[in-house]
């Protein structure tokens, strides 16, 4: 898959300059800018990306609208900015896992921690993609195409370890592994609408919990949905 941070992005001004915006910053011109990506994403994640107006974004931030363009030439752009960021982030850690090897157990274990692991730090952005995926995808040109390539890889990296474990006797042969995936996908990104930081179970002890309903089901006995 091609890497976020390369993705190919078809001529045009707009591209030009938002490359240009994304030079790195120096000193409290980059924090400044960091914190601008922070509170946007939050204001998307609450109202939605489409509900969402520039003019808002500048008022809560405390400045103009014409100031917010002298770090972002479009609400796009931030929430490119927003989501390139989580999924940068996300599979790094899963190549990561993977390079560290082990049993199919342990590696999906791992992945399933990762998982969970990002919905503190990337709370917002989990929302966005849940509720604005279809209308970033609809927007003219490829500037999002790299949501679904994320998406495919992320799918076939889950794919290819179930099969794994399939393959070694450690998972169950009678379960389709691309179901069993979105399932598990599921449940992860689900949990962001009602997980909150400061409960019974941090996002660590979440994944625990998860990995052993996962593997060793909630009902004691014999398996009455193993097929013959």
């Amino acid at each position: 898959m091609e890497d976020v941070n390369t993705r190919k992005n078809s001529g045009g001004t707009a591209t030009k300059r938002q490359s240009a915006k994304r030079v790195p910053a120096s000193g409290a011109a980059s924090e400044r800018r960091d914190h601008l990506v922070k509170l946007a994403a939050e204001i998307f994640a609450r109202k939605g990306f489409q509900a969402t107006t520039v003019r808002e974004i500048a008022n809560e931030a405390g400045i103009l609208s014409g100031s917010l363009y002298h770090h972002f030439d479009s609400k796009e752009t931030i929430v490119d900015e927003v989501l390139s960021d989580f999924l940068r982030d996300l599979l790094g850690r899963y190549r990561a896992a993977l390079e560290r090897g082990g049993d199919p157990r342990t590696v999906l274990s791992e992945m399933v921690r990762i998982g969970f692991g990002t919905l503190e730090p990337h709370r917002a952005a989990i929302t966005v993609m849940q509720n604005d995926w279809s209308y970033l995808r609809s927007l003219p040109g490829d500037r999002f195409d790299y949501l679904v390539k994320a998406e495919d890889e992320v799918e076939r990296l889950w794919i290819e370890q179930i099969k794994r474990g399939q393959a070694e006797g450690q998972f169950r042969a009678d379960v389709d592994p691309k179901l069993t995936y979105r399932m598990i996908r599921d449940t992860i990104w689900v949990a962001v609408r009602w997980f909150r930081p400061g409960g019974k179970l941090n996002t660590a002890g979440l994944a625990e919990h998860y990995i052993t309903v996962l593997f060793d089901g909630v009902a004691t006995g014999e398996r009455s949905s193993q097929r013959a």
